[in-house]
């Protein structure tokens, strides 16, 4: 599979042990998760930079995330201007249930990508 570099809209600080949040642009925080080979290599959870904005909190955030050099994109779910930003940036995106444990959406991705 190569590599890959998933952000993970979640709802806390617990890296691979977190779950998935119910909303991506004003999620708590983002964990990425670089796999190499089908293993995962890195994991690194940052605050949203967007948190707490009034509005474009979801753009703000894609727009991190192209910056981050992430291929995937998954949450709970995505408003229309996110979801058209990730498409345009030609990163993937997996929606899945909320509360979904981190480690469970990680293979989740690797199914649909493989």
């Amino acid at each position: 599979m190569g590599k890959l570099r998933i952000a993970i809209s979640t709802k806390g600080e617990k890296g691979l042990d977190d779950e998935v949040a119910e909303v991506f642009g004003r999620t708590n925080t983002i964990t990425i998760v670089d796999i190499i080979n089908g293993e995962v290599k890195n994991v690194q959870v940052l605050k949203n930079p967007a948190a707490s904005f009034r509005f474009g909190a979801g753009p703000i955030l894609v727009k991190t995330l192209i910056d981050m050099n992430v291929n995937v994109v998954v949450s709970g779910e995505l408003g229309p201007s996110a979801s058209e930003l990730i498409e345009d940036h030609k990163m993937s995106k997996v929606i899945v249930k909320p509360g979904t444990p981190v480690k469970e959406a990680i293979k989740t991705v690797e199914l649909q990508l493989s």
